[in-house]
């Protein structure tokens, strides 16, 4: 350290241009080249603390704890009994018909666009099948997993998250009346 000292004092003084040729030559700068930035007033050293290289004596007391960290708690079990899947405050309810009114809200306005029927119009002529088959399709898909046992928690990842498809499913539902209700009052299509 003291000759790192005596190298940088030395160097207060020269130019940028000696203070580099004497960094490339030099083996203890070019140990800490990273650590001095040359400034117009002289160089700023940046220091960094490093861990403790050599080993401790066993004689010594330690000042940390000795206990082990935990394991992390284990993930919490879900219930696959029928009452507690489609139970009020259960994964079923809320997750089928937020998927059911994604699915809705987007072909409602899908087909309105291509066809120019409004949401009632389209289930006069024949639009009451088509919901009622993907209805099943995606309850029976999205059931399968949770009488597995499989949470939407645990399949969650940064960007497709349960949560977001929650709130995704609750703005649907919102959507979907709102296009209803838009659409009886107005007369027709919303988009026209």
């Amino acid at each position: 350290m003291a000759a790192v000292n005596a190298s940088l004092m030395a160097m207060k003084g020269s130019s940028l241009q000696q203070w580099r040729s004497a960094e490339r030559s030099s083996t203890v700068l070019g140990d800490i080249r990273n650590n001095v930035v040359p400034t117009s007033r002289g160089l700023r050293v940046k220091c960094m603390a490093e861990g403790d290289t050599q080993p401790k004596d066993s004689s010594t007391p330690s000042t940390q704890s000795t206990t082990p960290i935990p394991p992390p708690p284990a993930p919490k079990k879900v219930s696959t009994k029928f009452g507690d899947v489609f139970a009020f405050s259960g994964p079923a309810p809320e997750t089928i018909n937020g998927r059911l009114a994604m699915l809705g809200f987007v072909s409602a306005l899908g087909v309105e666009i291509a066809s120019g029927k409004d949401l009632f119009s389209q289930l006069a002529t024949g639009g009451v099948a088509l919901f009622f088959g993907s209805a099943v399709l995606l309850s029976v898909a999205s059931l399968i997993p949770m009488f597995k046992g499989v949470s939407t928690e645990s399949k969650s990842q940064e960007i497709m998250s349960s949560g977001a498809e929650m709130w995704n499913g609750r703005f649907a539902m919102i959507g979907l009346i709102a296009l209803a209700l838009t659409e009886y009052l107005k007369g027709g299509p919303l988009i026209s």
